[in-house]
């Protein structure tokens, strides 16, 4: 029964794909896990350098003969002002100091050129290393790149949030779309709607995408076990993606304090903020969030005010004070747990197959 168009299209046994989640969560030994249990893992390369993603694909294939993917940001165009850029070191200069970074931070303002550049390199390092699997988020990349890519028989993945979303990405030329639902942690991966109007339950959109797009629906946003890829299926999408299952796994790169904050939080701590990057995502609430809430409208735009706060989540997770990390989270914390790949692979198709038994 788990077995159709997306396991075939991706040549994985399993309708389980592991998110790409960016920032050293998804290791080598991760995404290969993953892979070599029936599953798609994904390489997490919104913010590597081409060079890091070409090491870290060529260790992958010294670890899994199985298929695995890539996952890029689209670079965006940007505005800022030295006066957001101002406001904005004023805001964290407590934080700053909490954390005896004292010392003057000059941060290197990203440039949209620069981005796009990059993103550019790292299509030729899909391309080259012969990956079959490039999926997006924030965006969907040009007709010329989805050319080159599918030339190669890449298979093209969108991560949407919306039915508008979800049409764009399939007359773009995506072979399947990511439906991400507002349960999701990590980044919003929405790209025409606006963040508020892009928050639609998973269980409420997987359907009306199904209904308007002939590409196979991925669904994401909270699933954890068995029952959220059962649930999901039976909505119309064909397989899922699971981001915060997988980060609290033994061969995830998330920090230990991470994965505890993870297992020990509950539902109604999960919030939405800009704080981190400027741009929208899900996590747990910690001093950090609190401190900067109500000042989100003066943020700068990702990646910003990403740069501005990279020292302070890089001195919080050495100190290993978790008041002032980006602790990203799906609304499911309850279901995580300490386990190898391999077994939750196995518990989830076990429990799946249990209840498509008895339906």
């Amino acid at each position: 029964m788990l077995k159709n168009e997306v396991t075939e299209l991706l040549n994985i046994e399993h309708p389980i794909i592991q998110a790409p989640m960016a920032g050293g969560i998804t290791t080598s030994q991760l995404i290969s896990a993953v892979s070599n249990s029936g599953g798609l893992g994904m390489v997490g390369a919104g913010y590597m350098a081409p060079e890091a993603l070409q090491e870290q694909i060529r260790e992958i294939k010294q670890l899994t003969t199985k298929n695995f993917g890539i996952n890029l940001f689209v670079p965006n165009e940007f505005h800022v002002t030295q006066d957001e850029i101002e406001s904005a070191e004023k805001d964290l200069k407590p934080i700053r100091q909490a954390l005896n970074l004292h010392e003057e931070h000059q941060v290197k303002i990203p440039e949209y050129s620069h981005h796009a550049e990059t993103f550019n390199d790292l299509i030729k390092i899909v391309i080259e290393e012969k990956v079959k699997v490039c999926s997006f988020t924030f965006g969907l990349p040009s007709k010329k790149v989805i050319g080159e890519l599918k030339a190669h028989n890449i298979m093209l993945l969108g991560t949407v949030t919306t039915v508008r979303e979800a049409i764009e990405a399939e007359k773009s030329g995506m072979d399947a779309v990511v439906v991400q639902g507002s349960e999701a942690g990590g980044h919003r991966g929405n790209f025409i709607s606006d963040d508020k109007e892009s928050l639609i339950g998973l269980m409420s959109l997987i359907p009306q995408v199904a209904d308007h797009v002939r590409i196979p629906v991925i669904a994401a946003g909270g699933i954890m076990d068995g029952r959220g890829l059962m649930a999901s299926i039976c909505l119309g999408a064909k397989a899922v993606q699971m981001g915060t299952a997988f980060l609290t796994c033994t061969e995830s790169g998330a920090h230990h304090l991470y994965k505890e904050a993870i297992m020990n939080a509950g539902e109604e701590e999960m919030v939405l903020t800009n704080a981190f990057s400027g741009k929208w995502a899900r996590g747990i609430k910690n001093r950090f969030i609190e401190e900067m809430q109500g000042k989100g409208e003066a943020f700068p735009q990702f990646p910003v005010q990403n740069a501005l706060t990279q020292p302070i989540r890089k001195a919080a997770a050495s100190q290993k004070n978790r008041d002032f990390m980006s602790l990203w989270s799906g609304q499911s914390p309850r279901l995580a747990k300490k386990q190898t790949v391999e077994e939750l692979m196995k518990c989830i198709i076990s429990e799946a197959n249990k209840i498509s038994g008895n339906m």
